[in-house]
């Protein structure tokens, strides 16, 4: 079964413990919540608002000057949380949406956060190096304002799942579907088109971002995996502070609730292997399957 054709019948749900997808909406919503209630604060105890960008917006916005970023380097990160506009938020997070639900289908879970934070950061280390280095774009520093929201982590996302599956169809009652690169073209003009008027080095951040989602499905289809490292880090966390569910269990109580063999070979359908398969989607990615496994996800798709 090609990839692009693949539609898993199980959708990791929106409710689901940790939703990659749910994570980066409530960080991006709960950011620009927490920002305009301070603003609200400044407002209402009189402040000048231009004491809330000195104090509070600039101290988590990526300012083009590498020697202010140089006393925030923590502004690397919480950049592309911070979203200051009600429409750059949901731009983000429409965009982020469309093509992260497609990504968790094709590639598991556990791939969006990896490409979100990598995109981020590859476009603001290109945005502080262009602003820095390009001749042109140092004269006009002063007029640069600073980096914010997730547009390249976005556009890195975009162009990962495209590469994944550029034939993948959305909308598929309307004549067979819309191809994902239609989508994909259609949010880098959008994209560019905004910022055309904005900063040279934004962009090349973007496109940045974009080239690296496409070598990081290259390599992930060649076997080299660029967020295993990160995934490890979190489970390792995870197991810190969870130690019950990371400690192996004790041989003694290992049991089966079972009449026949464990791992006994069934060539009919059955659901406990497809919900094997289909977590094993879910958290690596459908080009992990072997090919006994895809046979048997086509298998069951036709019963």
């Amino acid at each position: 079964m090609a990839l692009e054709n693949y539609r898993s019948p199980r959708q990791v749900l929106l409710g689901q413990d940790n939703n990659a997808l749910v994570l980066l909406f409530a960080a991006n919503t709960l950011a620009f919540v927490g920002i305009h209630f301070i603003k609200i604060v400044y407002y209402l105890s009189d402040i000048p608002e231009a004491f809330f960008f000195r104090q509070i917006l600039d101290w988590l916005t990526l300012s083009p000057q590498p020697s202010v970023f140089f006393y925030r380097p923590w502004t690397l990160f919480t950049h592309f949380f911070t979203h200051y506009s009600i429409w750059q938020l949901i731009s983000t997070v429409l965009w982020l949406w469309a093509f992260g639900f497609i990504l968790q289908d094709l590639a598991g879970n556990k791939k969006i956060i990896p490409l979100y934070l990598y995109g981020g950061l590859i476009g603001a280390l290109v945005f502080l190096s262009a602003n820095h280095f390009v001749p042109a774009l140092e004269r006009n520093l002063g007029q640069v304002g600073p980096l914010m929201g997730g547009g390249a982590a976005v556009m890195c996302i975009a162009v990962a799942t495209t590469t994944l599956a550029p034939d993948y169809r959305i909308f598929p009652l309307l004549n067979g579907g819309i191809p994902l690169w239609v989508l994909t073209l259609l949010f880098a003009i959008f994209d560019f088109t905004s910022l055309s008027s904005v900063n040279a080095g934004i962009g090349a951040g973007h496109l940045a971002a974009g080239a690296f989602g496409f070598f990081f499905v290259k390599q992930l289809q060649k076997g080299r995996d660029w967020s295993a490292w990160m995934i490890s880090l979190v489970d390792t966390i995870n197991g810190w502070f969870n130690p019950e569910k990371s400690a192996p269990a004790s041989k003694d109580k290992l049991f089966y609730r079972a009449n026949r063999k464990p791992y006994e070979k069934i060539t009919q359908v059955t659901q406990q292997k497809l919900d094997a398969i289909l977590d094993k989607i879910n958290q690596q990615g459908y080009s992990f399957l072997t090919d006994e496994e895809k046979a048997f996800l086509q298998k069951a798709s036709e019963e």
